[in-house]
């Protein structure tokens, strides 16, 4: 699978990166329309293996793109196939969350950041497939290498769209690790930029103090240029690093953890970054950071129980036993246990710049290791939603193949609102890590 921008014009359509999908179009080299409809092959060819879309409308697809070949140029996404993880209101489609409780849910109106895509020229190719709330049961996906694995979650459908090269892009959510785990499990970039970065208005709260909207793509570029549209950032306008960052090799504490393919994927990058001349020191999370997974549990089931009252009081029976247990767990809280864990991971952000030290980034396990197999799970969060409650901008990249060729991707943090520097780091790293 691509994951750097190194596509070239040969390429069948639906494998470009968006940039140059954009860059096409713009110089009459090919249509929106065309672009389009080799996404729509692709699909046709694969969805009944991959199961990665929750809706998707062939000619409404076809008639946005026709509409955009007509006009002059709408936007920097001109053009771009898109998937939208079905947790964000879309007023032409059904918005379904993963729950039977909202077949065939109409919303009056965009979520932000889809009404932001289209005003962009993106073409919304549909909905991509969400575990139930945006939480840890299932839907139907299957991972593009490997079809009895999980893709991961819950952004399932998002990530095995793009690796599979069905949308050069998707949008995805994280409230433990639902970014950059299905972005692993699948060999693709996945970004999570800092809390609150990206709009949420029109999304479906899972936890609200947890919470980021964020990215998958086959290439750094394109999930910069994503964001960039839906923030003004100018991260896209970056390049890398001028000199070799300062990276710190950070096994946290749960390294304990780490199955072999997880530890020679870090180990291996780490190895690989010093010789490329990158000062790589080691980095010991504090003891008091061991803490972080437990508050994430105890935030994430006292917020989720809340955000779903009115699906738990009318509609109880279209929930499933994973998601009541976790909404039983959170009503059962206290309040003061809730609080606790926020007053916690709040102060464990105010020593982050302690913990980093002189880096300009952290180098950090993603996953325990390969996609499990199965489908009833989604996988392991606790490696990402360590990170997420810190509220930090992160972003995993496929540097290593595991011996049966799963992908199994590192993660990058960096520190809280610089996703500007997080990215021109990964850049960095990825010319000199590998690809795996």
């Amino acid at each position: 699978m691509a994951w750097c921008s190194m596509a070239t014009r040969e390429e069948p359509l639906n494998r470009l990166p968006a940039l140059e999908i954009t860059q096409g179009i713009a110089q009459g080299r090919f249509t929106a329309e065309a672009v389009t409809a080799a996404c729509l092959a692709r699909i046709d060819a694969r969805e009944g293996v991959l199961g990665a879309w929750a809706y998707l409308d062939a000619e409404a697809a076809l008639a946005r793109a026709r509409e955009l070949d007509q006009g002059p140029l709408r936007g920097p996404l001109h053009g771009v196939p898109v998937g939208i993880k079905d947790v964000f209101d879309t007023f032409d489609m059904p918005t379904e969350m993963g729950s039977p409780i909202y077949t065939g849910h109409r919303p009056a109106a965009d979520a932000s950041v889809v009404a932001t895509l289209r005003a962009a020229g993106a073409v919304i190719l549909g909905k991509t497939v969400t575990a139930e709330f945006a939480g840890l049961f299932p839907g139907k996906t299957t991972n593009p290498f490997d079809a009895t694995r999980t893709p991961g979650g819950s952004s399932s459908g998002s990530a095995a769209a793009v690796a599979d090269a069905m949308v050069p892009v998707a949008l995805g959510t994280q409230t433990g690790g639902s970014i950059l785990r299905p972005a692993s499990f699948c060999g693709i970039i996945g970004f999570k930029p800092s809390f609150g970065a990206i709009s949420r208005v029109g999304l479906k709260i899972a936890a609200e103090s947890l919470d980021t909207v964020g990215v998958l793509a086959r290439s750094i570029d394109d999930a910069a240029l994503l964001t960039d549209v839906l923030t003004g950032q100018g991260l896209a306008a970056g390049g890398e690093v001028a000199d070799a960052p300062a990276i710190g090799l950070c096994r946290t504490f749960l390294w304990d953890t780490a199955g072999d393919d997880t530890i020679e994927a870090v180990e291996g990058a780490a190895a690989r970054l010093r010789e490329a001349g990158a000062p790589l020191a080691e980095v010991d999370m504090p003891d008091a950071f061991a803490g972080l997974s437990g508050a994430r549990d105890t935030i994430n089931a006292y917020e989720r129980a809340r955000a779903t009252a009115f699906e738990w009081h009318h509609h109880r029976d279209g929930i499933s036993d994973r998601l009541a247990a976790i909404i039983e767990q959170g009503f059962a809280t206290p309040f003061e246990a809730y609080i606790g864990a926020i007053t916690q991971a709040q102060d464990l952000r105010a020593g982050l710049d302690q913990m980093f030290g002189p880096n300009d980034a952290l180098l950090a396990p993603c996953v325990p290791g390969v996609a499990p197999e199965g489908l009833e799970s989604t996988g392991d969060p606790a490696f990402q939603g360590l990170w997420t409650i810190l509220h930090v901008p992160t972003i995993t990249l496929p540097t290593h193949r595991a011996g049966d060729g799963l992908p199994v991707g590192i993660q990058l943090v960096g520190r809280p609102r610089d996703d500007h520097r997080l990215l021109s780091v990964a850049r960095w790293v990825a010319a000199r890590a590998g690809t795996g």
